[in-house]
């Protein structure tokens, strides 16, 4: 800390916010306050559900619990701060309020991303090889497999804000965006920084197209193997796979977006993260609920005990 102090006369940054016509706020705190809302009970079902109800102790669950946490913590991470920031005419977050949030956000979207190659690699073992599905797919294969989304997750965002809590701030300070975004607080430094956004392109960026490209293939794969075996089973296995391969679109879609083109002069950025921060995580448990019978079913088990225990109370 003491070395980011002497190095910087910026204590705060700026945030300029969605938009910046002051009438609208209002409603605007409104809506994203339900969004929210919306958020943190749409995931915290999917994870008591997935714990409490033994019908759902597979690994498919499994991992969509971890999921939903991710999503639950990763919005909790920006949406916040930005549904505060409406009520308030200087939107400011502390400088290291901003590291902060950088910092959870790469490693929560990195935590994800590989938990969503672990779920199509799920799947692919699920539906292409059955007989051995409940043999590979053990107890200790789970726990290391969530265990690698956290340690790649973790690694994803040190090999950048390693270098980024060093950089001086003397200057500008105000970013265009609803959250600190790693590459527009880079803009900011009193340095040259054109090495440090290459690699915040090459490793979030280029990361990101990898692995979409990487989970199309495996869905392809899947298909096509299951369609050769049986055209019955084609049918089932995109009605299981529809919701993974919506969420995986959902997920990586702003992502490359956003680090293929990280400093346009355009604000369709600043929408593109609005979209990855709230509405992925909020359309990403009712994807799952509306097209998995188990879920919904779980879901009814869960509120008719909770009624239960209400009245027998």
């Amino acid at each position: 800390m003491d070395l980011l102090n002497n190095t910087s006369s910026v204590s705060e940054f700026i945030l300029l916010g969605l938009f910046s016509a002051q009438d609208i706020q209002m409603f605007l705190f409104a809506i994203f306050t339900l969004v929210y809302v919306a958020i943190i009970v749409g995931n915290l079902l999917i994870v008591i559900s997935v714990i409490s109800d033994n019908h759902l102790h597979s690994p498919m669950y499994f991992f969509l619990a971890n999921l939903s946490f991710f999503d639950l913590c990763l919005s909790s991470t920006a949406t916040p701060k930005m549904v505060a920031d409406f009520l308030k005419e200087n939107k400011t977050i502390s400088l290291w309020g901003c590291m902060a949030q950088m910092f959870f956000l790469h490693f929560l979207g990195g935590s994800e991303m590989t938990l969503l190659i672990v779920m199509a690699v799920d799947r692919y073992i699920a539906i292409c090889r059955p007989l051995h599905y409940t043999t590979i797919m053990n107890h200790r294969m789970l726990m290391g497999s969530v265990l690698l989304s956290w340690a790649v997750g973790f690694v994803h965002t040190m090999s950048q804000m390693v270098f980024t809590i060093t950089l001086p701030f003397c200057g500008p300070n105000v970013v265009d965006n609803v959250f600190c975004d790693l590459p527009l607080v880079l803009k900011l430094a009193c340095t040259d920084t054109y090495v440090l956004e290459l690699l915040v392109i090459a490793d979030s960026g280029l990361l990101s197209f990898i692995c979409f490209i990487l989970l199309l293939i495996s869905y392809t794969v899947i298909l096509v193997t299951v369609r050769h075996r049986s055209s019955g089973g084609l049918s089932k296995a995109l009605s299981t796979l529809s919701a993974h391969i919506t969420v995986v679109t959902l997920f990586f879609g702003p992502c490359i977006f956003i680090y293929v083109w990280p400093f346009s002069s355009f604000s369709v950025d600043k929408f593109l993260s609005v979209f990855y921060s709230v509405i992925t995580p909020l359309l990403n448990p009712i994807i799952y609920t509306l097209r998995n019978q188990e879920m919904k079913a779980a879901m009814s088990r869960l509120r008719i005990q909770h009624v239960s225990s209400r009245q027998n109370f």
